[in-house]
């Protein structure tokens, strides 16, 4: 087989997802028993001092045999974040120079003391 017919088999279909200075490549990719797979590679840009920049990237191998419950995790994993904080982002709080600020006076509410959160109910499923 010639090389650009591999380099070709090897870029079967692609998505970007540019968020700021991180970049989400989805590709979709062959093994050699001609079988489809997925990466997903997550690069992120880092500025040097001088000017100059590299990238880190991370690469994660998605097989068929786990599509199902991949794909059951992170909608699971998403709706619980949009459930609990919504979707408006504290875009802030990434930035270098945040700096959480403390209100130095006390409130005239009361102080609600939470509860332990080492402290918990190991429930079998069985139980339910």
């Amino acid at each position: 087989m010639r090389e650009n017919d591999m380099l070709e088999k090897e870029e079967i279909f692609s998505k970007v997802l540019r968020a700021g200075r991180r970049t989400y490549f989805f590709d979709v990719r062959a093994t050699k028993a001609d079988d489809y797979y997925i990466t997903i590679t997550e690069s992120k840009k880092f500025t040097e001092a001088d000017g100059s920049f590299h990238f880190k990237k991370h690469k994660i191998y998605l097989y068929k045999e786990d599509f199902a419950a991949f794909t059951e995790i992170l909608e699971e994993m998403t709706s619980y974040v949009l459930n609990h904080k919504g979707e408006e982002v504290i875009s802030e709080r990434h930035q270098k120079d945040f700096k959480k600020e403390y209100d130095s006076e006390k409130s005239e509410e009361e102080e609600v003391e939470l509860p332990s959160t080492s402290s918990f109910t190991d429930i079998e499923f069985d139980d339910i």
